[in-house]
């Protein structure tokens, strides 16, 4: 059994050594899918050069730099859900609040040392994820999951989301979930990756400063309308 607190990622990793790492990450991933460290650093590996790409792009802006420096959190440590909750209905804070309590689930949480801005962007990502579904809307069932997975594909180039799409498209097409047939779900992936990629970038997007935001405007800011199925 691989302890996950001995997997860490050397600074200017090779391709192999960032593979090697991914890999001993999945096998811990499948025995515990929620573990904080292997999820991150499995990000990492796959997608430093992507978060590497994403953090020039955040140094062109003022607000882009401000994030850099200030490293803002939205980790479960860094949210007061019940002061959240208390925000009118219909706002950010509110709710992502209620997601979390309605879902049964925590904030995403990490030991990972930060050491640049790199290893940052990819725990914002992360953080970000449930966030991510009160704006754009998808559920969090299996599909829901996918159509987030192909909007972050689609919006950041996130080479993580390939992988995990791809097992999940597997799955479904060898099992389709009751109610969505394999074609519907094929249609539904590439009209979230068609959103995602029409959508404002969302990680140079300080969240913190929204929580009194309708969800409803921010949505409009931030996404792209979700195209009709018919």
């Amino acid at each position: 059994m691989i302890d996950p607190n001995t997997l860490s990622l050397p600074d200017n990793a090779s391709t192999f050594t960032r593979l090697r790492v991914a890999t001993r990450c999945l096998q811990v991933l499948q025995h515990d899918p929620a573990n904080p460290t292997c999820g991150q650093l499995l990000n990492i590996c796959l997608d430093g050069n992507v978060y590497a790409s994403l953090v020039q792009q955040l140094q062109r802006s003022e607000e882009g730099r401000r994030i850099l420096s200030e490293r803002p959190s939205l980790q479960a440590r860094d949210l007061d859900l019940a002061a959240l909750e208390r925000l009118p209905e219909g706002t950010l804070g509110h709710g992502v609040a209620r997601y979390y309590r309605d879902n049964k689930i925590s904030p995403f949480d990490t030991t990972l040392e930060l050491k640049n801005d790199i290893d940052y962007i990819g725990k914002r990502y992360r953080e970000t994820h449930d966030l991510l579904h009160v704006l754009t809307g998808y559920a969090t069932d299996v599909v829901g999951e996918m159509e987030l997975q192909a909007y972050a594909l689609g919006n950041l180039g996130i080479r993580t989301a390939v992988l995990i799409l791809a097992f999940g498209t597997l799955g479904h097409l060898k099992t389709p979930q009751a109610g969505v047939g394999r074609s519907e779900y094929l249609r539904r992936l590439w009209a979230a990756y068609r959103r995602g990629r029409a959508s404002q970038q969302f990680l140079g997007v300080r969240f913190e400063h929204h929580w009194e935001t309708p969800v409803a405007t921010l949505s409009a800011r931030l996404c792209a309308p979700a195209a009709r199925m018919n």
